[in-house]
């Protein structure tokens, strides 16, 4: 598996979470020069903690810290290796946030997702659907913005021409949709396995700036992240969204997240572009990219659409933003379009964020999730820390 060089993280502050084999738990950790430094104390015993305080970038670089060795051991000892208690390894950088995610928030993927809806998750029938509903929507949802009065028209025309779709309401409409990705803690991070449910024939990855948010819906931070996608799943009924979403190892966050400060802001996330690569056994390879230029909703407005008086967080709350990528692209019989096979790699990257990469197997073949809420106090109060 490719490596992430140390090199990439020189500029800005980059936290995370590693397993240390030597106190049985996580711990919270900081790049330093090209290493990876424990930061955790009673003051930061968990990333919450740390991303609660009001500066957390300075916090980080203010810590105390012990050294733990360069990042590139890290990450070599980190290749799946996810349930492996006995080695040093990085682990989502998220521990005590909800993981929430918005979905149909690019024009683009938008119209696969009707598209998944028409063919009722059945990938011989995308294509015809493809064409059908491409020819009427067109180029009418680019640059469009959410909940516009340009939006309630365009909603009506579709409506008349019969291809309303409920993904084109929350696209488009007033309201986004906001779903839980993944249970607190259940994220796996860099060089995990990623699990695609067994019953899934069509699926793919979904590449994403991830948001880092406090309590007080304040955004300290932003990441990388693969929402792990079932097409044919949700696109039966979208009642099945829990089922196609959130299963043991499917959503992944990492390597790092980049800490708001002098170098890195809000503004750099709202022009962020992410390039896809996914390199199979069989020697397939994918590539796209996409920019967050293209999103249709601003990412505050969708965190504001997630926290407020109608919902708390008070362990703040990791935000997938949404996709750009629907690959089409066949890979097995023509129109049948794409979908992984086990032992996919596929890395998810960004200049300013770096690469997240992660192996795709069954979701039951992969490591099972064992070290929930409980585990982790358990262990910060015999350390401790609590």
């Amino acid at each position: 598996m490719a490596m992430i060089g140390a090199g990439e993280f020189s500029r800005g502050t980059f936290v995370g979470r590693v397993w240390r084999p030597d106190v049985q738990g996580p711990a919270v950790v900081v790049l330093r020069d090209g290493k990876l430094c424990d930061i955790t104390s009673r003051d930061i015993p968990t990333m919450r903690d740390l991303l609660e305080k009001d500066d957390p970038a300075a916090a980080a670089r203010a810590a105390p810290c012990e050294a733990l060795g360069p990042l590139d051991a890290v990450l070599e000892a980190s290749v799946e290796s996810t349930g492996d208690f006995s080695r040093l390894h990085l682990l989502a950088p998220s521990d005590l946030q909800a993981v929430k995610a918005c979905g149909v928030t690019f024009a683009r993927s938008m119209i696969e997702r009707v598209i998944e809806e028409k063919a009722a998750g059945d990938p011989a029938l995308a294509e015809k659907m493809r064409t059908r509903v491409t020819a009427i929507i067109g180029d009418s949802l680019r640059d469009l913005k959410a909940g516009s009065e340009a939006a309630a028209k365009v909603k009506a025309a579709l409506i008349e021409e019969g291809v309303w779709s409920q993904y084109l309401e929350v696209g488009i409409g007033p309201d986004a949709e906001v779903f839980t990705k993944a249970p607190v803690l259940a994220a796996v991070g860099w060089g995990a396995s990623v699990g695609l449910h067994p019953i899934s024939r069509w699926n793919n990855p979904e590449p994403e700036v991830v948001l880092a948010v406090d309590s007080a819906g304040r955004v300290k931070g932003a990441t990388l992240g693969n929402d792990v996608n079932l097409r044919d799943v949700e696109g039966r009924s979208a009642l099945l969204l829990g089922k196609a979403k959130d299963n043991n190892a499917s959503a992944a966050i990492g390597p790092f997240i980049r800490l708001f400060d002098e170098t890195y802001s809000i503004e750099d996330v709202r022009k962020a572009d992410l390039d896809l690569l996914i390199e199979g056994e069989d020697g397939f390879v994918l590539k796209g990219r996409s920019t967050m230029r293209e999103i249709s909703r601003d990412p505050l407005d969708l965190v504001s659409q997630t926290i407020g008086r109608h919902h708390q967080y008070p362990d703040g709350f990791m935000l997938f933003m949404g996709t750009l990528f629907a690959p089409v692209e066949d890979r097995d019989a023509p129109g049948q379009g794409f979908t992984h096979r086990m032992g996919d790699r596929v890395t998810i990257s960004n200049a300013e964020l770096g690469a997240l990469v992660n192996t795709v197997r069954l979701s039951t073949e992969c490591p099972p999730w064992t070290f929930g809420v409980a585990a982790l106090m358990r262990n910060l109060v015999s350390r401790g820390l609590l």
